[in-house]
């Protein structure tokens, strides 16, 4: 008899990066390159492209999303969508950012490109754009599937760029919970949000093939520390490593350190990314899929019209005849000039002009030598100009009298404004420090961005606190704006041009 044990969980491969997020620099790696699941790592991407999508005018935080079957029919964790459902597609965003949910992930991603699979193909080519080589995409949500791959180096990356190309969009990661919509959500994270000083975002991730993942941000004064694990045993052993993690990274980083943010890479949308495939049979019999791109590289430039000939002008000789045919070759015509034929050819000329002085018909071609022999060639004579008898303009009189002029009544400008009248604002607090007020700037602007679109947050600091003031509004935006914000129970008063 043979006895047969059930063989051990296999654990996740484990992987660790820490990096100063002020200028990248990584302060501890550990398999930092090795390809791994990401699990819903992957919604960071997910994330970057939706804001993406919104800053560029593809897409509004209000539009309404319908969601597919598809999308519905995601495995948790999930917001509950339904299909035909329709949601904004800022619960989606919060979804996916605090939930992690999957369906709200996968109609992200359907929104923007038509499809989960074209939207996979622009999150892997924005991979590519942001310096992460080794990631390679497959679908909007992280859930384990073949060639889904990435590494702790590239995650890490892909939250520094999360947190420097859309800050106004990075307070989400540090949520609590939030309004989905639908429901209110709770953060994945929020275990190390409430325990680890300073910490304010970013992602989690789990799956069974991955472990249990996270990508963790924290900020204690001037300094910012990212670190990322994979592989994690349980939620609460990854959150005890990260703890770890970014205590070493703030003991390795400099107090002070110059900012060097990622650069934003160019925005392509979803250019090339529905580009058909052909398949091609090797020689081995298997196919390869060859790519072809419909994009015009050239634009060929159509060939000038041809223009019609112009007939050779035939200059021929004084001494030739109407019935005598011309010189067949350019040398025969250009030999027989001496200076007896170019005497008698100026003769010619001057007969002719005396003969027709007034004729509005064609020039005789030819004209024959007993005409040419009546004519009698004088000398040339230097035509003089005629003397100018026009009118010459008037003297300018001796004695001048300046007019009387009243000066013009001085014109006292009391505002200078190049903002065409958008010189009101709002002001919705004050506070007792300047971060608290940024704060809510930030969090009012996203809540309103309909009627705040296009104002400038500043804090306004006083004697007695820091001001949240939203400015460059017109008189009538920011009226509105102050009644839809009071109707949330917001403190908001209007900033006139004298305030």
């Amino acid at each position: 008899m043979v006895l047969f044990s059930p063989s051990p969980t296999v654990a996740a491969p484990y992987a660790a990066v820490v990096v100063d997020a002020r200028t990248g620099e990584v302060l501890h790696s550990r398999n930092a390159d090795t390809r791994l699941h990401p699990a819903s790592l992957t919604k960071m991407m997910t994330l970057y492209i939706a804001f993406e999508a919104v800053r560029n005018g593809e897409i509004s935080l209000d539009t309404k999303v319908r969601i597919s079957r598809n999308a519905a029919a995601e495995p948790p964790s999930k917001l509950g969508l339904k299909s035909g459902q329709r949601i904004a597609f800022r619960y989606l965003i919060r979804a996916a950012a605090v939930k992690s949910a999957n369906d709200a992930a996968t109609a992200i991603g359907e929104a923007i490109s038509g499809s989960e699979a074209a939207f996979a193909r622009r999150m892997t080519r924005t991979a590519k754009a942001l310096g992460m080589s080794r990631t390679t995409f497959k679908n909007a949500h992280g859930l384990t599937e073949s060639g889904h791959l990435s590494t702790a180096r590239d995650m890490t990356t892909m939250g520094r760029h999360i947190l420097y190309d859309y800050p106004e969009y990075y307070h989400l990661f540090s949520r609590t919970s939030i309004d989905a919509g639908v429901k209110t959500v709770p953060n994945t994270n929020r275990r190390l949000l409430a325990s680890y000083k300073g910490a304010d975002g970013i992602k989690t991730g789990y799956t069974r093939a991955a472990g249990s993942n996270l990508v963790a941000s924290a900020r204690r004064g001037q300094e910012r520390i990212i670190a990322t694990v994979f592989g994690g045993k349980s939620s609460t052993s990854r959150n005890a490593k990260v703890a770890e993690l970014l205590d070493l990274g703030f003991r390795r980083a400099p107090s002070r350190a110059k900012l060097r943010a990622p650069g934003r890479p160019a925005y392509v949308g979803n250019q090339g990314i529905n580009a058909p495939s052909t398949r091609v049979a090797s020689s081995g019999g298997a196919g390869k899929t060859i790519r072809v791109n419909g994009l015009v590289k050239t634009s060929l430039r159509p060939q000038s019209r041809p223009l019609p000939e112009e007939a050779p002008v035939l200059v021929a000789s004084a001494t030739e005849t109407a019935e005598q045919p011309a010189p067949e070759t350019p040398s025969a015509a250009t030999s027989a000039i001496d200076p007896a034929s170019l005497q008698a050819g100026i003769a010619a000329a001057i007969a002719e002009a005396k003969i027709l002085p007034a004729s509005t018909g064609p020039v005789p071609a030819t004209v024959l030598q007993s005409d040419l022999a009546q004519v009698e060639v004088q000398p040339a004579v230097r035509i003089q100009p005629a003397p100018f008898t026009g009118l010459r303009p008037v003297a300018r009189p001796t004695q001048l009298a300046r007019a009387e002029t009243t000066p013009a009544a001085p014109i006292v400008v009391t505002r200078l404004s190049t903002s065409g009248g958008r010189y009101w604002g709002i002001n919705v607090g004050r506070y007792t420090s300047r971060y608290q007020a940024e704060k809510v700037l930030l969090r009012t602007a996203l809540s309103e961005m309909e009627s705040l679109d296009g104002s400038l947050r500043k804090v306004a600091e006083h004697r007695l606190g820091f001001d949240a003031n939203f400015l460059g509004m017109t008189k009538e935006q920011a009226e509105l704006a102050c009644r839809r914000l009071r109707a949330r129970n917001v403190t908001c008063d209007p900033l006139g041009p004298a305030s």
